[in-house]
């Protein structure tokens, strides 16, 4: 979640590196001015930790490598860095840096009030640039419903919602589940 812009530096990747290394909270490097991330809400956190679990089951055993929104993504060919709330990496460039990676091919955001429009907007027009980014996922923190943004095989940007009771597809890694995983625990009143 974006809370605030820092106007007075301007930060290239290497200052930015250094300088958030000696920093308690995080922060995205978007076009050379650093944004502090704000905490998230109860709901926020179990519904991360809910997709985290099961994708990471998903794909226990495989070459694919799912993080935290403790992991900046570095947006192709840009010196921009975000920290998405969960990104899958299923190519051997992205060994290369302990910091970050660069190739997603699943980049999920649990959505808040501040920072559905971005989310859903610049951020995701920032994110698609990327080939390797098959699947971008948005999922609501208010109501039971996630928005899939999926790169077809003609490479069309194409938006799949679900909606209770229905069966969320992740494509970009070949999992199927209830949309109610997603939202285990979670009390919308």
């Amino acid at each position: 979640m974006i809370a605030a812009r820092d106007n007075h530096r301007f930060f290239t990747p290497e200052t930015y590196f250094a300088w958030e290394a000696q920093q308690l909270g995080k922060h995205e490097l978007i076009d050379g001015h650093v944004y502090a991330m704000s905490g998230g809400t109860q709901t926020h956190s179990t519904i991360a930790i809910n997709c985290l679990l099961l994708i990471r089951g998903h794909l226990r055993g495989s070459q694919c490598r799912v993080f935290n929104s403790d992991l900046k993504v570095n947006i192709l060919h840009t010196l921009n860095y975000t920290y998405p709330d969960l990104s899958v990496t299923c190519d051997d460039r992205d060994r290369e840096n302990a910091l970050y990676i660069t190739y997603p091919c699943l980049v999920v955001e649990v959505l808040s009030e501040s920072t559905e429009a971005y989310d859903r907007g610049k951020k995701f027009d920032k994110y698609r640039r990327n080939p390797q980014l098959i699947d971008y996922v948005l999922v609501s923190s208010d109501t039971m419903a996630i928005d899939i943004y999926h790169k077809n095989e003609a490479a069309d940007w194409v938006i799949l919602s679900f909606r209770p009771g229905d069966q969320v597809e992740l494509k970009s890694i070949g999992l199927t589940a209830a949309i109610e995983r997603f939202y285990e625990t979670v009390n919308f009143d």
